[in-house]
């Protein structure tokens, strides 16, 4: 205005008159009062507001786009869904305050949401949302939790680190129906808990995967979203899914209320909603009964039989559940120190019921990731019980596919067992191919015995079921493996490099990139990494290295070496 005053004037009544008003029209707003440079609009619905704030707010920067940057007009929209006290023509009231503030708050172009009117839009519109955690309002007693609508073009300056979880491209739908399993709310209050309502979706993720005909997706893509507030819509699109299972747990004293809705992710729509109460001593029927529920509403030509077989537990101690979800809250930190811990729960829960097969196969995990990060302290001792717990992983679950998958994976990388874990891998892929971590331990197993193209094809079924996997640094690191042992160095390098951005300090992937990038003839790079590794692990030495025990083929082993030397890594 101090510039150009007349033409500032002439262009906000121009963008009034074309864009603005019009678009207000379009989704039922109606314009209460306008304050100079601002207006205040009511809306039927936060919907309605939201849509109609996007709108305007592209529709301005198409605009601006050819306009010089000091000669733009720009506008804030802050929106709010609260009680409001009317005046004749006017509107007054704490929710009216809290829309001007949130306005404030704004970035230029942008809109700013409360909590209040984010609960009334998600799942609801095909907009992104970036949490802006509790914001200081002015006149405003209490934080207020706030969400920044994320427009085209814009940064996430004002984003939270870690808030959003967010894929640029959507993945496309399976070919048959498509299941996520998000995690279920803890309402019980006390945070001890929330191991306990991880368990019971765990188990309803284990269940639906048995069956051929639904696609599902692993447990640790879907509690990438634990803790957050979603949009469902923004799910489905994120792990390319149909049906988005939500529900919550309320445990109080030796009762449980379970409540459960489906929903449909790509119109956002409630397919079914349900509620299941009973006491602590009943809580596996509890379980069986949401996921029958959510298979005959998914896929109705299941036979019951076959959801009577899906559902069947493998333990009925409580005590030792107890302590077998206790140990998946801390392997899933992938820390050495977590996994020491989860070692500990899984002897528990074996010590309570010596024929809970699950504890076993975890156990084996384990000890095998000891391994492959050189944390063990007494490597003889400790791959012996490894092996000894894979055995019995394998000896209780006959048809427990991941009992299987997690025995024969140990067999492999503890005994050098190749074979025999291969048909392992293979029956428990044909008991549950919705097994990510089947295929996972697959496209080891298979690089091991020299088959990297079928390994590089059952490493991407692994990502594809489990998109958000926690072990997505584990799946690049096999990745990394069959690409190598395929004869595609810089492929494996850039596989290698992916791990390191995860977990920089990690020995295991500093020393396969090092690998990778020598055989690539990216010798400065590589001998960099090593340099790292070894100021991390001085004791690192090509003599002890891990995969060199399991490689069958002498030209795979042969190229470790070569790259491994090139790289500096001590004989």
């Amino acid at each position: 205005m101090g510039i150009d005053e007349e033409g500032t004037l002439a262009r906000l009544k121009a963008f009034r008159k074309t864009l603005v008003d019009p678009t207000i029209a379009a989704h039922r707003g109606r314009i209460v009062k306008t304050t100079g440079d601002g207006m205040l609009v009511e809306f039927a619905s936060a919907v309605d507001a939201v849509r109609s704030a996007v709108e305007v707010q592209r529709g301005v920067a198409e605009q601006n786009a050819t306009v010089a940057k000091d000669q733009r007009i720009e506008f804030r929209i802050g929106i709010h869904v609260g009680d409001i006290i009317f005046d004749e023509n006017d509107i007054f009231g704490e929710g009216v305050n809290i829309a001007a503030r949130l306005e404030g708050i704004a970035e230029p172009g942008g809109v700013c949401v409360s909590n209040d009117a984010y609960r009334q839009v998600r799942g609801k519109v095909e907009i992104v949302f970036d949490d802006m955690g509790p914001q200081l309002l002015k006149n405003i007693a209490e934080p207020m939790q706030s969400w920044r609508v994320r427009l085209s073009g814009q940064t996430s300056s004002a984003v939270k680190s870690g808030s959003v979880v967010s894929h640029p491209q959507p993945l496309s739908l399976p070919d048959k129906p498509s299941i996520a399993v998000l995690p279920f709310q803890n309402m019980s209050g006390d945070p001890e808990q929330e191991y306990f309502a991880d368990g019971m979706v765990e188990d309803i993720i284990t269940a639906l995967s048995r069956f051929k005909s639904l696609f599902v997706i692993a447990r640790n893509s879907s509690f990438c979203y634990k803790g957050k507030t979603v949009d469902i819509k923004q799910v489905g699109r994120e792990l390319g899914v149909r049906y988005v299972l939500e529900g919550s747990v309320r445990k109080s004293g030796n009762r449980v209320r379970i409540t459960g809705q489906l929903i449909d992710a790509p119109t956002g729509g409630h397919l079914w909603a349900d509620r299941f109460d009973g006491g602590l001593k009943d809580i596996f029927d509890l379980q069986d009964q949401v996921t029958t529920r959510v298979v005959g509403i998914i896929e109705p030509t299941v036979e019951q039989a076959e959801v009577r077989r899906a559902t069947r537990k493998s333990t009925i101690n409580l005590d030792a559940y107890d302590y077998f979800i206790r140990g998946m809250a801390r392997i899933y930190t992938s820390t050495k120190e977590g996994i020491e811990d989860a070692i500990q729960d899984y002897s528990k829960a074996i010590e309570i019921d010596p024929n809970f097969a699950a504890p076993y196969g975890w156990s084996t995990i384990a000890y095998t990731r000891r391994k492959q990060g050189l944390w063990m302290s007494d490597p003889s001792a400790e791959i012996s019980e490894g092996i000894r717990l894979a055995r019995k992983a394998i000896e209780l679950g006959r048809d427990d596919a991941f009992a299987l998958g997690a025995g024969g994976f140990g067999l492999a990388f503890l005994a050098g067992e190749l074979d025999a874990a291969l048909a392992l891998t293979d029956r428990a892929l044909v008991l549950n191919p919705n097994l990510a971590n089947g295929w996972h331990a697959s496209g080891w197993i298979r690089s091991y015995i020299g088959d990297p193209d079928t390994a590089i094809e059952h490493l991407a079924k692994a990502m594809r079921l489990s998109p958000l996997d926690f072990q997505m640094p584990q799946f690049w690191m096999a990745t990394a493996l069959a690409t190598r042992c395929a004869g595609r160095f810089e492929e494996s390098a850039s596989w290698a490099a992916k791990v390191l951005q995860e977990a920089p300090d990690f020995v295991a992937g500093l020393t396969n990139y090092a690998v990778s990038s020598a055989l690539a003839d990216r010798i400065e790079e590589a001998q960099a990494a090593m340099s790292r590794a070894l100021r991390i692990d001085p004791k690192i030495r090509l003599s002890s290295m891990p995969i060199l025990t399991v490689l069958r083929r002498a030209e795979d082993r042969n190229n470790y070496c070569q790259g491994a030397r090139l790289a500096g890594m001590p004989e």
